[in-house]
């Protein structure tokens, strides 16, 4: 893999020319017309894409209006409830509810199967589409029913990705999509667009989770493709199948790309044909002579069969190389996992090698990455006569929608894995966010699935428990089940991969599903359960702001994850306040109670009562802030709270990870930098003041009171430095605070205290 840091050209789809002062007339020669390093960047998909869903007129500053939408049942009902409290009266667009993530209906009573009543009577009364739980997963459906060439979709789920069809698909927090229900745009500055060329053809054995995670382990650190759109292009992509470019394609969110984009082919016309959609079908390819910001060279004939290994996407070695350097590789898993855990669990690995190598308990075939039809007909002819054996290790697969399960049914391949001891199961996202095949404490599953962060499987830390998680293809996890649990590369297996052609049947959909077509009932009576709450009311942006400082973490990344668990929570997040009291639990389980205790100084302030009666700490605080500002005090002050983390938000785009804070009073995050736009962008959403700092040594500490003196008015005038006091000793000890610069709807969003006060006016 070549990585070129300063960009390339891709001249008539086929020739890479490395960007430098003579690259431009290189290309004009070789096309025979002049060509400019401007002209050549309008040449590729990407930019194409962009330009016909751009409304601002600027290809600079992007005002963008997406085709349709989709989100799952953990976040539709906060997505709609903030549409409902900003003036919703019909969806605009084509909307999508699935029901895959809190489709088990087991914790909390009746309040998963509420959320999903809610779902089906605000698709009828606002012109939705409901899809019931078990029929598919979120972005499954969305391939199967709503991509199309050209096209661009937000999803509220972070792996909305729909490259591979034609498809440009962005996933983001909700409140994004509250902007798309409102008739809004999606303001973005131009992306950067980073090319993916493929050549070559993968060796047999190879699928398509092996080059997600090559791709990966070589730029998530560097942030090579960070918050870019990914264009794969190349004579390689046509030595692909449609399903394995998918699963190659779903991955990229790992990479903390902002989108993806593929050039298509007759492959793809012919999925859509399958599908019975063949009119949305469109032949993209990048024009004459393309220019690309940054561009990765892959040879897949290179890639051999990967292993993420705990706790991060990014963590990969090949199977090889981890079995010829087992005990060290598992030593520094080890080492990394105390630094992440404080040390209040600590994974024995090395327990898991048996004779030299290495015990797997349990697989899992899954999800949006693994559940494909391709994926799962090759596991199952590496089963065919097989048994993964009477002891630990066990197997569960789950095909991504109905209809691919009926056609695995139908030729067979559910009988082999059956057979061979595996657990077929419905189209469910549970193991890819921790509820569902659970495993043991100090268990080791290998899963192709999309992440392997901490606590993703299911169990807490805090509690003491945790299991390691790796990410694998398929096949290799097959591999690896045919010899009862024993750690095997696909490669070292000879298969016969028997490639079964895909029949869509439509049948279970044109069933079960809700489709309005667009048509909007205002009749029909939203469904509420007890647990299905309104956001609290939020206060506009003060003159004057004391934040305290209730947790801090050192962790080169924090994921989303840690900001607000998954799993366990999900029946919650119809309910602000309910969930809220989770945040940060599995990483700082006294934020919740240190960010109440100086809500109640906000709470006095809204009371017309007196903060520092409320938090009687504030008495010095107040002190030292009026010994330098003698006019701030009653009537131009707030309170909050703040979390400093090195690199916040990495992971999923669940709005709940900044909400929560903000239900809990939070009013900024400070970060030496935004793992990812969408969490940069809920911040902002929820009224929550994204700031950053350079450098590790900080001028405050856990527990210390910050002053941001006429943030407001700094705010307003689109200031990016900001004067800032940390208070010391009865004295204010000054420093700067930064910010990257905001939209003016941010702003305003910002100023007013969040995104339904914005709209409200």
């Amino acid at each position: 893999m070549k990585l070129y840091e300063n960009g390339a050209y891709l001249v008539r789809g086929s020739e890479l020319i490395a960007n430098s002062p003579e690259a431009v007339a290189q290309v004009s020669s070789r096309t025979g017309k002049e060509v400019t390093k401007e002209s050549a960047s309008q040449e590729t998909i990407a930019c194409g894409i962009l330009k016909e869903h751009n409304t601002s007129g600027n290809m600079d500053k992007l005002q963008i209006k997406f085709d349709k939408l989709t989100s799952h049942d953990i976040t539709f009902v906060g997505i709609i409830q903030t549409a409902r409290a900003s003036g919703l009266e019909k969806f605009p667009i084509p909307y999508v509810l699935t029901n895959c993530h809190n489709s088990l209906c087991a914790v909390g009573g009746t309040i998963n199967e509420d959320d999903h009543m809610f779902g089906l009577t605000c698709a009828k009364k606002y012109g939705g589409v409901y899809v019931p739980p078990h029929q598919a997963v979120i972005h499954q459906y969305a391939r199967e029913m709503l991509a199309g060439g050209g096209k661009m979709i937000l999803g509220s789920d972070s792996h909305t990705r729909y490259g591979a069809l034609g498809t440009m698909a962005v996933g983001e927090g909700g409140p994004e999509l509250v902007k798309q229900l409102l008739n809004k745009t999606y303001d973005i500055d131009m992306p950067g667009v980073v090319g993916v060329f493929l050549r070559g053809e993968p060796m047999k054995g190879v699928g398509p989770q092996d080059v997600a995670l090559a791709i990966i382990g070589e730029v998530f650190a560097n942030g090579f493709v960070k918050n870019q759109v990914m264009e794969f292009v190349g004579p390689g992509v046509s030595n692909l199948s449609v399903y394995f470019r998918i699963g190659v394609d779903v991955m990229t969110t790992e990479t903390t790309c902002l989108s993806s984009i593929w050039r298509t082919d007759g492959k793809v016309k012919e999925f859509y044909e399958i599908h019975g959609r063949e009119e949305d079908f469109k032949e993209l390819n990048p024009g004459e002579a393309a220019y690309y910001d940054r561009m990765i060279e892959l040879d897949l004939s290179t890639i051999k069969p990967m292993i993420a290994m705990p706790f991060h996407p990014s963590n990969t070695y090949t199977i090889e190389e981890l079995n010829a350097n087992l005990l060290d590789i598992l030593d520094d898993c080890e080492k990394r996992a105390a630094v992440s855990f404080d040390g209040k669990v600590k994974p024995d690995l090395k327990s898991k090698v048996r004779n030299g190598r290495l015990y797997v308990d349990q697989g899992i075939i899954a999800g949006c990455a693994g559940g494909g039809f391709e994926n799962i007909c090759d596991a199952a002819d590496t089963l065919k006569g097989a048994s993964i054996g009477a002891d630990e290790f066990t197997l569960s697969v789950y095909p991504a929608s109905t209809p691919i399960y009926m056609e695995l049914v139908k030729n067979g391949a559910v009988a082999n894995l059956m057979a061979a001891g595996a657990i077929v199961k419905t189209a469910f996202c549970g193991p890819c966010f921790g509820a569902g095949d659970t495993p043991a404490n100090n268990a080791f599953s290998i899963r192709h699935s999309t992440r392997n962060f901490p606590n993703r499987e299911g169990s807490k830390v805090q509690n003491g428990q945790i299991s390691s998680v790796a990410l694998m293809d398929a096949r290799s996890i097959a591999a690896t089940a045919a010899n009862k649990g024993y750690l095997t590369a696909a490669t070292d297996m000879d298969v016969d991969y028997t490639k079964p052609k895909y029949f869509f049947d439509r049948t279970i959909y044109d069933n079960r599903v809700f489709d309005s077509r667009g048509e909007a009932d205002l009749d029909v009576e939203i469904q509420f359960g007890p647990n299905i709450r309104d956001w609290p009311a939020v206060s506009a942006l003060p003159e004057n702001l004391v934040l305290k400082v209730v947790s801090e973490i050192h962790d080169p990344v924090t994921t989303t994850d840690e900001l607000i668990p998954s799993g366990e929570t999900s029946s919650y997040r119809s309910n602000p306040l309910g969930l809220a009291e989770f945040a940060l639990s599995r990483k700082d389980p006294e934020y919740v109670g240190r960010a109440k205790e100086i809500q109640k100084a906000q709470k006095a302030v809204e009371a017309d009562s007196c903060p520092k009666d409320a938090v009687p700490e504030l008495h010095t605080v107040m002190n030292a802030i009026q010994e330098k500002f003698a006019d701030v005090g009653r009537g131009n002050i707030g309170f909050g709270s703040t979390i400093f983390a090195v690199k916040p938000g990495d992971g999923s785009a669940r709005e709940q990870a900044a909400s929560c804070q903000k239900v809990l009073g939070g009013w900024a995050n400070i970060a030496n930098e935004y793992a990812t736009k969408r969490y940069r962008s809920n911040l902002i959403n929820w009224g929550m003041l994204p700031f950053v700092i350079d450098g590790e040594a900080l001028p405050f500490a856990n527990l210390d009171y910050l002053f941001l003196p006429h943030i407001r008015e700094a705010v307003a005038a689109g200031r990016t430095e900001f004067e800032a006091y940390v208070v010391k000793e009865g004295k204010l000890v000054p420093f700067t605070l930064g910010m990257a610069e905001l939209t003016a709807d941010e702003r305003d969003i910002i100023l007013k205290g969040c995104l339904i006060n914005y709209y409200r006016g």
